[in-house]
C-alpha cells in the first residue's frame, strides 16, 4: 500500500502544485469493490468547493491516462478541514500544542487510540501527552492522526 501511495503522489502532487495549492494528503481507502480515494488540499487563502472542482478535474484527467488503481474508485478532493488528518511527520511538528487523536496499528499497553496534546517530534516519532505523561509513538506505528479542533466560549 505504501507503493501505490507513493504512485499516487508523484502523480497527483504536480497537479496540486502547479495549481497553487498543497497536497496536504492522499487517502484510498477500500471499499468493497468500490474503492474511494480523497485528495486532501491545502492552502493559506483557504479552498472552496470551486478549487476541489477543478483540482479533481485535472486530477481526474491525469488518472485516467495513467490507470494507477485498478478497479473502480470514486475520487474526491477536500480541504483538510478543522478536524484535518495529519500524514507525515512535518503534519506533527507543525500541529504542535494542538490536540490531537492517534490510532496505532497495533495496541501499545493494551490500547489502539489516544487523544492528548501534541508536544513535537523527535526523528520519526510522535509525541503526545496525556494525563500527565508523555508518551513517543513511531510515526510508522501511526494508522490514524486527526486534529482534535477546540473551540473557546
Amino acid at each position: 500500500m505504501a507503493n501505490k501511495h507513493a504512485t499516487l503522489n508523484t502523480l497527483i502532487e504536480p497537479v496540486v502544485s502547479a495549481m497553487g495549492f498543497e497536497l496536504w494528503g492522499i487517502d484510498l481507502l477500500a471499499q468493497g469493490k468500490h474503492s474511494r480515494l480523497v485528495i486532501y488540499i491545502d492552502s493559506d487563502n483557504g479552498v472552496t468547493v470551486d478549487d476541489c472542482a477543478d483540482i479533481s478535474r485535472q486530477i481526474g484527467a491525469v488518472l485516467d491516462v495513467e490507470d494507477p488503481i485498478s478497479g473502480e474508485y470514486r475520487l474526491e478532493v477536500s480541504s483538510p478541514g478543522m478536524d484535518r488528518p495529519l500524514f507525515d511527520i512535518e503534519h506533527f511538528a507543525r500541529f504542535k500544542g494542538h490536540r490531537a487523536m492517534i490510532r496505532l496499528r497495533t495496541p501499545f499497553d493494551g490500547r489502539r487510540k489516544f487523544q492528548g496534546l501534541l508536544a513535537g517530534v523527535e526523528g520519526d516519532d510522535v509525541l503526545l501527552q496525556l494525563d500527565g505523561e508523555e508518551y513517543c509513538f513511531p510515526i510508522d506505528a501511526i494508522d490514524q492522526a486527526r486534529i482534535v479542533p477546540t473551540f473557546e466560549k
